[in-house]
């Protein structure tokens, strides 16, 4: 029988640290698994089911969500109606490769590339090649996405990921979460973006950290701090292992979630997914984070996931 995620990349690098293993996915080039000496950095899900919850899978050509699938190129032209694949709230989210197969550029023990193509459907009338790079090296796991645009029209693109972060063996409630971001984005019960506000004094405050298990979000942050070309947001246990996630100068917007009815997690354990993004929730419409790319030209960003104070170098 073939795994509904298709095809499995068994990745492995020695690190000073211990051994990293990742499981990447054909369809969505997403993680199905990612471990530092069997500790799961990553919610890890079965061979034999889809992504939980988006778990783990790349965010092409638009991360997040647009309100009721409709937009308006902020260039001009004709109104767009993409299917709407969260239906119960009446939106697009995530997307046009969440359920894509990927076709196999490249593998070697430690990374696999895989590409997809975008073709010209409903609601976006663009065509685009996708490139997904998971490589291991002695810091984690990299991830690079590049679009190209090989169509005849400009094409507005934006890129993310979809990660639930945790330390295997600890209870993710009792991890404390930062959030480097200096703006919460405000959204309805739909999760549509109505408007942006400071974190200071709120409770959408996470730059020192709060527990997982005291929160109760699926919010959008803008104005995620860059120190050195890099952002990083992260998990920490108590006994002070980290698991971070990184991203390079453009992902200046990221999701966090707290998911508490994870599929495969008993009840009462709560998931948290930190997603790094290019650009916020509706930005087709509001053109914020949004990158357009030329006839001919391409777009890559990068980001991953980092273990800190785990093995010999703790």
């Amino acid at each position: 029988m073939r795994e509904p995620t298709g095809d499995q990349y068994q990745l492995t690098h020695e690190t000073p640290n211990g051994t990293l293993r990742a499981v990447i996915t054909q369809v969505a080039a997403g993680i199905r698994q990612l471990t530092l000496d069997g500790v799961d950095l990553t919610e890890p899900f079965p061979a034999d089911t889809t992504p939980p919850s988006g778990d783990g899978i790349v965010l092409v050509p638009w991360p997040n969500r647009v309100k009721d699938g409709r937009w308006t190129p902020v260039a001009g032209g004709a109104e767009q109606q993409l299917a709407l694949t969260e239906p119960a709230k009446g939106n697009a989210i995530h997307g046009l490769l969440r359920y894509a197969p990927y076709a196999l550029v490249a593998c070697d023990a430690h990374s696999v590339t895989q590409s997809a193509t975008i073709y010209p459907q409903l609601g976006y009338p663009f065509l685009l090649d996708v490139t997904v790079r998971h490589e291991l090296n002695d810091d984690g796991l990299v991830v690079s996405i590049a679009i190209a645009n090989v169509g005849d029209g400009s094409a507005p693109v934006a890129a993310g990921a979809h990660p639930y972060l945790k330390i295997g063996g600890v209870p993710t409630g009792t991890l404390t979460l930062r959030v480097a971001a200096d703006t919460h984005l405000i959204s309805d019960e739909r999760g549509n973006v109505t408007g942006s506000q400071p974190v200071e004094g709120t409770r959408y405050d996470l730059r020192a950290g709060r527990l997982v298990g005291e929160l109760d979000i699926d919010d959008g942050f803008a104005d995620v701090r860059v120190v050195d070309g890099v952002v990083e947001h992260a998990v920490t246990a108590p006994d002070g292992r980290t698991v971070a996630l990184w991203g390079d100068a453009n992902m200046r917007y990221v999701q966090a979630f707290t998911h508490r009815s994870f599929a495969t997690l008993a009840a009462g354990e709560v998931a948290v997914a930190v997603e790094p993004m290019t650009a916020p929730a509706n930005a087709l419409n509001t053109g914020e984070g949004l990158h357009r790319l030329e006839p001919g030209q391409s777009w890559s960003v990068r980001w991953g996931i980092r273990p800190v104070g785990f093995g010999a170098g703790a």
